[in-house]
């Protein structure tokens, strides 16, 4: 699995402007390009205190125009949340600035709460439209789409925009149907995931986007000196994650130290260990290691790494372990 691609949820750090977490995503897909990674994506989140990425299809715009030759995109668009011509059109306009290096990752999720739901003009039952939505969409591409006779989606229509299928379960049955690749995670339910990517290759079917399946995992990905500062990259995130849980609430990340020094009720403890258990972490060597297994368990075609933390530094020096161990530089 040497093909390596790194999505960034521009999480928020406590202390800094939401803005600094866009520019921190455009600065490290600068960085992810030097490296040598393969894609750059972004997410889309809305109202969450914790994550500045609301609007993927501009984020990328900005990625794309601050790098030169990485591949960019998103992981993913939420199709339910849009309407498949505004979608076709914004992928249009990027793939016209940036030709040959667009990506267009979509998800089936909908807003993670009634209200935001509500100020979207969705509902739940909107994520079950996606394979109709997905289809739709990819009609307004190739100019198939019967449904508005006298429509056209401009500039899209006619340009090739690779699409990915983002699934956690019944995404894969639809990603196999539209023989489109898949994106799955996470991989601290190793499990899961390969049943998934199993169910997906036997009900793939040959497509016009491609022949073959196409696997790529995601998953948090931690690298240091010592198993010990791996680990540590981790804790901002168990925190906000268990924090989330107990109070319906996604906040900015806190430095380790802050995290390492709170008091936890015993549900937080359980829910704080939890989220840092099965995330791939520790030196050089027990990544490559582990990489090689989930390798060998998957059969993945490329690995999308998405680790979060407060320590700008130890986030950019994991990466380029990263991309050392894994051979995309010397």
């Amino acid at each position: 699995m040497r093909t390596l691609s790194i999505l960034d949820r521009s999480r928020t750090r406590q202390g800094q402007p939401a803005p600094q977490a866009l520019r921190d995503t455009v600065a490290l897909a600068r960085t992810a390009e030097e490296l040598g990674y393969h894609r750059f994506w972004v997410s889309e989140h809305h109202s969450v205190p914790g994550v500045a990425g609301s609007a993927p299809a501009v984020l990328a715009a900005a990625v794309a125009g601050a790098t030169d030759r990485i591949r960019v995109g998103t992981g993913g668009v939420m199709l339910p949340n849009h309407q498949p011509l505004v979608v076709a059109e914004q992928f249009g306009v990027l793939e016209s600035l940036f030709p040959g290096r667009i990506d267009m990752g979509l998800g089936r999720s909908v807003g993670f709460t009634n209200g935001i739901r509500r100020a979207l003009g969705r509902d739940t039952g909107d994520a079950d439209r996606f394979e109709e939505q997905l289809t739709e969409l990819l009609g307004w591409l190739d100019g198939t789409q019967q449904a508005h006779p006298e429509v056209h989606a401009r500039p899209a229509e006619g340009l090739r925009i690779p699409a990915y299928v983002l699934a956690t379960g019944e995404g894969a049955a639809i990603a196999a149907r539209a023989g489109l690749p898949l994106v799955v995670g996470d991989l601290r339910s190793r499990d899961r995931v390969i049943g998934i990517v199993e169910r997906y290759r036997e009900e793939f079917r040959p497509s016009a986007a491609g022949t073959d399946p196409y696997v790529v995992v995601s998953g948090t990905v931690a690298v240091a000196a010592t198993a010990e500062e791996a680990r540590r990259i981790l804790l901002p995130e168990a925190w906000s994650l268990a924090y989330s849980r107990t109070r319906g609430n996604f906040p900015p990340l806190r430095t380790a130290e802050e995290v390492e020094a709170l008091e936890m009720s015993p549900k937080e403890r359980d829910l704080y260990e939890g989220a840092l258990t099965g995330h791939i972490h520790g030196t050089e060597e027990q990544v490559a290691a582990e990489l090689f297994r989930v390798a060998e368990q998957t059969g993945a075609d490329e690995l999308l790494v998405t680790t979060s933390t407060y320590d700008r530094a130890a986030l950019l020096d994991s990466y380029a372990r990263l991309a050392r161990i894994t051979g995309l530089r010397p």
